[in-house]
């Protein structure tokens, strides 16, 4: 799909406009600093080698994948999703959702509940002018499944919307609560004419705590609930719609319910679905130190690479010990942990290396990140670039309307662009 960069986008040089497809005739190399820093950027090969064994996971597991797309919003890394084998898609809102669509997704699954006529009004809208579009959404509660019927009659809308009852977990966010309350949802579900349920969905991100031993009991724990609800529901006869779906999986822990999404003995088939999201780009945080604990459990030696880095500028040495970087709370995530000092190298050389352990980023403002080192050890130069890493995908790639595409040797040979 077309993609023209310019000088509106954030970092992006001072040039005429340029399609995304030529940058590699440009001959634009980071690491010749051709471009301003800070910049957001995606390693094409490791982007390339994550879609490819998510993908693989997921078809050697018996299941389906529907990436969620809200990680990164970007229709073109979307489309490489969906080329190499997605079944379908996973949003957290209506207007995500259609963004996807644009992107080629036949199958989304709306990973929130709908409670707002004017997201009604759109949903109707999206699946009438897409003939064979199916987006499924969740509900928890009699008191929403009230406002679908309240906007359905006001609409007079003669297609109901296909949903998903959702299990949650006490004290977290959204889910039926106890196996009562989703099987007296499930039955006025079935009963209802504004909807058709089509499956169940649950989360269990919200109960890991990178413990293996901590993380299996209390997912297991989940999914022996959610097991028990589907069951219930399968044997009243209650499932409606032409594909039953049963889905789960965030980005931490998805290969502990797996057992759940190959649910055996229901009276019909159904789809297991996967909705891992940060996969693509993974990160050198917080879902790193998850993957270890995966890789441990399912017995391999690797398994993800982290894609997503900001390069930033040394612009500032004012003190024996503190660097300041060109690279703030608005270019990089900080929700979960400080940005990570991975590589670094002076302005005129050809290659980065490995920053000293003792280097760390102590604090961000809006447009400096905090870089604290030893002076008695290796003591950065204004000018030199540092490349950080970063913890939860999601909260760096809404900070940027595009990110460069860079192969191993800083060579710039793409872009992707985000639609938040």
């Amino acid at each position: 799909m077309p993609l023209t960069l310019d000088t509106h986008l954030k970092s992006f040089p001072a040039t005429a406009p340029v399609d995304a497809r030529d940058l590699a005739g440009r001959g634009w190399n980071l690491l010749a600093n051709d471009l301003a820093f800070p910049l957001a950027v995606l390693n094409r090969s490791a982007l390339a080698h994550n879609i490819a064994w998510m993908q693989a996971y997921a078809e050697r597991k018996g299941v389906v994948l529907a990436p969620h797309g809200k990680t990164t919003m970007s229709p073109e890394l979307f489309a490489q999703q969906l080329a190499a084998g997605a079944w379908g898609l996973s949003f957290a809102t209506v207007y995500q959702a259609r963004v996807g669509v644009a992107a080629g997704a036949r199958r989304i699954v709306i990973c929130n509940q709908v409670v707002c006529d004017a997201d009604f009004d759109a949903l109707a809208a999206l699946l009438a002018a897409e003939p064979g579009l199916k987006v499924w959404f969740l509900v928890d509660s009699l008191a929403q499944l009230g406002l679908i019927e309240d906007w359905a009659q006001k609409r007079q809308a003669a297609e109901p919307f296909d949903v998903l009852l959702e299990m949650g977990i006490p004290g977290q966010r959204t889910g039926c609560r106890t196996a009562e309350q989703a099987l007296a949802l499930a039955r006025a579900l079935a009963a209802s004419p504004a909807v058709r349920l089509g499956g169940i969905e649950c989360y269990e991100g919200g109960v890991a705590r990178c413990d293996s031993a901590h993380d299996a009991r209390e997912v297991t724990n989940l999914l022996r609930r959610v097991t028990e609800v589907v069951r219930a529901v399968d044997a009243e006869a209650l499932w409606q719609g032409e594909e039953l779906l049963v889905s789960a999986g965030g980005s931490a822990v998805f290969d502990l319910v797996l057992p759940l999404l190959r649910t055996q003995g229901l009276s019909r088939p159904f789809t297991g679905v996967l909705r891992s999201g940060c996969y693509i780009t993974h990160d050198h945080g917080n879902y790193a130190r998850y993957l270890k604990m995966l890789e441990q459990r399912e017995g391999l030696d690797s398994s993800l690479r982290a894609a997503l880095s900001v390069w930033t500028l040394v612009q500032s040495v004012p003190e024996p010990g503190l660097a300041l970087l060109t690279c703030g709370r608005r270019d990089i995530s900080y929700d979960l942990e400080m940005p990570l000092p991975l590589m670094y190298g002076a302005r005129a050389a050809t290659k980065n290396i490995a920053t000293p352990p003792d280097w760390h980023v102590s604090a961000l403002n809006d447009q400096h990140a905090y870089l604290r080192f030893d002076p008695a050890g290796v003591v950065p130069q204004v000018g030199d670039r540092v490349v950080l890493g970063i913890s939860h995908p999601c909260t760096t790639f809404d900070k940027w309307r595009w990110m460069a595409v860079v192969e191993d040797d800083g060579r710039v040979t793409g872009a992707i662009h985000t639609e938040f």
